[in-house]
């Protein structure tokens, strides 16, 4: 894999990343109920999740492009037009609503792994966005296991340092982004936008 084509992959992962979903949310709200110790098993089973998923990911496009190399090339138009698609619909999408309950009792150890793994997986779109996310840096001259290694590590690195920063802050994220979440989704979005647009016509 490229480094400067590596580059651009840390800089989408990260915006990903960044971008409100399930996990980031469960880091969120379990930050704030039950602090940073007990939610690492949180994302702990979501870093697992999320292995899996781009493994699956990894595993359909590798059986592509062992049928036609040239599948490649319209995945990549189809996941750049998927990827602007996502980036309209973070845009337009309202700011997260969080509720966060006093007094809750403290979910076991075992239960915060399974919601954390499961809230990774769970999502059919997860691996449809992955197979349109990855197809864009993929080098098919290149061997596609060592891409996999790199691309999963890289990804859930990147998402398990964000999830533990959210924890870390989450009583002033939680309240950052019920106020200014709107543009932040608005920045996310057309920075997805961007990316889906520009990709298909690299090399």
């Amino acid at each position: 894999m490229a480094l400067e084509v590596w580059l651009i992959y840390l800089l989408a992962a990260v915006l990903l990343s960044l971008t409100p979903g399930p996990n980031g949310l469960l880091a969120l709200t379990n930050g704030a109920l039950y602090g940073l110790k007990k939610t690492l098993y949180m994302v702990a089973g979501g870093a697992l999740g999320f292995t899996l998923v781009i493994a699956l990911s990894m595993v359909g496009i590798g059986a592509l492009l062992q049928a036609s190399s040239n599948i490649l090339l319209i995945m990549k138009w189809i996941g750049g037009a998927y990827l602007v698609w996502l980036g309209i619909q973070i845009w337009r999408s309202s700011p997260p609503d969080i509720s966060v309950r006093p007094n809750v009792m403290s979910p076991s150890a075992n239960k915060l792994f399974t919601t954390g793994f499961l809230a990774a997986v769970s999502n059919p779109k997860a691996i449809l966005f992955f197979g349109a996310f990855l197809t864009q840096f993929i080098d098919p001259q290149r061997d596609i296991f060592i891409q996999f290694v790199i691309m999963a590590a890289t990804f859930v690195v990147i998402e398990i340092i964000t999830e533990i920063l959210i924890a870390v802050l989450a009583a002033r994220v939680r309240h950052w982004l019920q106020r200014f979440g709107r543009r932040f989704n608005q920045v996310c979005g057309g920075m997805f936008a961007v990316i889906g647009i520009s990709l298909p016509f690299s090399n």
